[in-house]
């Protein structure tokens, strides 16, 4: 038995799965938690020596003989983190994430630099938004002028585990395209951005390498190997960002298909064959990590709004889903605007979630529930309808994230969105897809590979698909037509 694992580097937790291919059966699958360093203004960071910790402690869990088998190794990561390393390799400060609002103001200068946003859009594909890397940095000259001129290079969460495992200093496209730093259509970084971020030094001597699809871009080395029971010498796949990465996972490698992940954060993504550019730059004009792009939409509320309200009415996960599944289709008329931690779309970094239509009888802990499950699924149905204004088929939804475990949310997404939803028994998301791009790469095919085994290593769940309902598409339609109405008045006390 021989194994490629897949690894999956989270906001709460990381995660390992390993894959025996030719049993096609998850054979292990680990995780460790992570703690969050969160403020009031808008600061969140994690400590990448937390990550390796983390690594070490869900593969710890593994059996060692599983381990020893392993031919092949791809990682997944958050996006947006900002790892900067000095020339020694270590890591000069705490990580910001991608759900950081603390770089509002860099953002908005770095624009100005370069000319507005709808320049931006133009030129590289995508605005600055807070969250994306470029901002971090020039957060970092700012606010640390030392640590910044120490910086030799700069990484992403996932390229730091892979710098971890071989040593090697290197980004891919389909991540490095959340940076913002990246000209979306060349698949390159764009010196104009880089200007813009720091016109007086050439950031571009701190970017690593770039690759653009799915590759080997080193092996475990010897120290690695030792301290975390893998062979030393086994290849490691460009692995990529938690969405390309979950793309792979769902079989999302073609077009055709949309993926929605209810996790942390909330996505939804479609693979192009060319680059997919929104004039108003909801939907982000990434590249995939197989060689298409990605347009995606990302909300930063989704399964935290759901957990901070259960936590708040004291309910367990079993608690919600049976108080979820008796509450009425539309709450009772209570709308849940999700933006507990602000938000990326709409772009309101300093909004707070709002509890709007409260009376006497829906001011109950099931009605309160559902509005947050169906509020933070609105967020998303946005993200479907940016997609279809811009040719993107979404005939079929492809469901992943933690969110999806629930039966009721299943559906709500089936009607919210008005497309069928399909969920796959290889439910590890971005693990699974880092681990698939692992077996691509150990087979020599690459992203040529990718879709004939994404094809022969999904299958369906059946039982837990779902298909709208007409009456539920229509209720779903008005009702989320009065939450675009409650966002518009909200907005401008949060500008």
């Amino acid at each position: 038995m021989s194994t490629v694992l897949g690894i999956d580097l989270g906001t709460q937790s990381l995660k390992c799965v390993f894959y025996d291919a030719t049993a096609r059966e998850v054979v292990a699958s680990e995780s460790a938690p992570l703690d969050l360093y969160q403020r009031e203004d808008g600061t969140a960071e994690q400590q990448a020596h937390w990550w390796l910790k983390a690594l070490e402690t869900a593969l710890g869990r593994v059996d060692a003989e599983v381990r020893s088998r392993t031919v092949a190794v791809g990682v997944s990561g958050q996006q947006h983190g900002f790892v900067p390393l000095d020339r020694s390799g270590e890591v000069l400060a705490p990580v910001k994430l991608w759900c950081d609002t603390s770089t509002t103001r860099e953002c908005g200068e770095i624009m100005d630099r370069f000319g507005g946003e709808a320049a931006c859009i133009e030129q590289v594909g995508n605005p600055v938004m807070p969250g994306y890397t470029a901002s971090k940095i020039a957060w970092l000259k700012r606010h640390h002028p030392a640590l910044y001129q120490a910086m030799d290079t700069v990484l992403l969460p996932h390229d730091y585990l892979n710098f971890h495992l071989t040593g090697e200093r290197v980004m891919e496209a389909g991540d490095a395209s959340g940076t913002a730093l990246l000209d979306i259509r060349e698949r390159d970084w764009s010196a104009e951005m880089l200007r813009a971020v720091d016109p007086e030094r050439d950031l571009g001597e701190c970017l690593p390498p770039l690759h653009r699809g799915s590759v080997v871009i080193g092996e475990v080395h010897a120290a690695a190997a030792e301290a975390l029971g893998l062979p030393a010498g086994i290849p490691v796949a460009s692995g990529g960002g938690d969405n390309m990465m979950g793309a792979i996972g769902t079989g999302n490698v073609r077009p055709g298909v949309v993926t929605i992940s209810l996790g942390t954060s909330g996505t939804v993504y479609a693979y192009s064959d060319a680059p997919v550019i929104d004039p108003k730059g909801a939907i982000a004009a990434f590249c995939a990590s197989n060689g298409g792009w990605l347009p995606l939409l990302c909300t930063m509320n989704c399964t935290v709004t759901t957990e901070l309200l259960r936590k708040l009415l004291d309910t367990d996960i079993d608690g919600f889903e049976a108080l979820v599944s008796r509450a009425p289709r539309g709450a009772g008329g209570l709308l849940t605007l999700p933006f507990f931690n602000g938000e990326r779309t709409p772009n309101l970094p300093r909004a707070r979630g709002c509890l709007i239509g409260m009376d006497a009888q829906n001011t109950q802990p099931g009605h309160v529930l559902r509005s947050g499950m169906e509020g933070a699924t609105f967020a998303l149905r946005y993200g479907i309808d940016e997609l279809r204004g811009l040719g993107i088929a979404t005939d079929t939804v492809m469901l992943t994230g933690g969110g999806m475990k629930s039966a009721t949310w299943r559906q709500v997404v089936a009607d919210v969105c008005n497309a069928p939803v399909t969920v796959l028994e290889q439910d590890e998301g971005a693990g699974f897809g880092a681990a698939l791009q692992a077996l691509a790469v150990l087979d020599g095919g690459g992203d040529t590979a990718l879709g004939a085994i994404c094809d022969e290593h999904l299958t369906r769940a059946e039982a837990l698909c779902s298909e709208p309902s007409r009456a539920a598409v229509n209720f779903y339609d008005e009702a989320y037509a009065r939450y675009r109405q409650a966002v518009d008045a909200v907005t401008p006390l949060y500008r």
